[in-house]
């Protein structure tokens, strides 16, 4: 029997327990708590974003299924931050409907990454295609110098 009411789900809640304190871990449950939270914070979190690099372009592929191009900015912020926003609309509701679970995102996200400065900002390209959104941002290309033969005198 628990002395202790457990408010974290099943975890251990004895006081005789020596290392009740210890396997405690504060942000298990935290999705547990956040049922106050505005929309926007699922939306944001769930926006998922890949960043690679290749010789020629930095190249950023964001999954939002459901959202139409026309919900989507892609803007150049400062001179050298990326930032991806959009908003995804919540579904209308009848009043004669039962819903069962409600797990989709809904609300406005927004994700930002700073550019290197080897970029040529005045030739970014997005496109979107089947809920997925592609920027590619161009490099400038690093000129390596020429290998010359030095001679040897003496």
């Amino acid at each position: 029997m628990s002395l202790i009411p457990s408010f974290f789900g099943n975890q251990r809640s004895s006081v005789f327990d020596p290392f009740y304190w210890d396997v405690w871990d504060p942000f298990k449950d935290f999705s547990k708590l956040s049922i106050g939270f505005p929309q926007e914070t699922s939306a944001f979190v769930n926006t998922r974003i890949d960043w690679k690099e290749t010789s020629e372009a930095h190249v950023f592929k964001a999954d939002l299924p459901g959202l139409k191009k026309e919900e989507v900015m892609v803007e150049i912020e400062d001179n050298n931050v990326l930032q991806i926003s959009g908003e995804r609309n919540v579904e209308k509701e009848d009043k004669n409907d039962t819903w069962h679970r409600v797990e989709r995102s809904s609300g406005k996200f927004s994700r930002r990454f700073k550019l290197p400065e080897n970029v040529k900002l005045e030739q970014i390209k997005a496109s979107m295609e089947n809920g997925v959104l592609t920027v590619t941002v161009p490099k400038i290309e690093v000129k390596k110098p020429e290998d010359k033969a030095i001679e040897i005198s003496g």
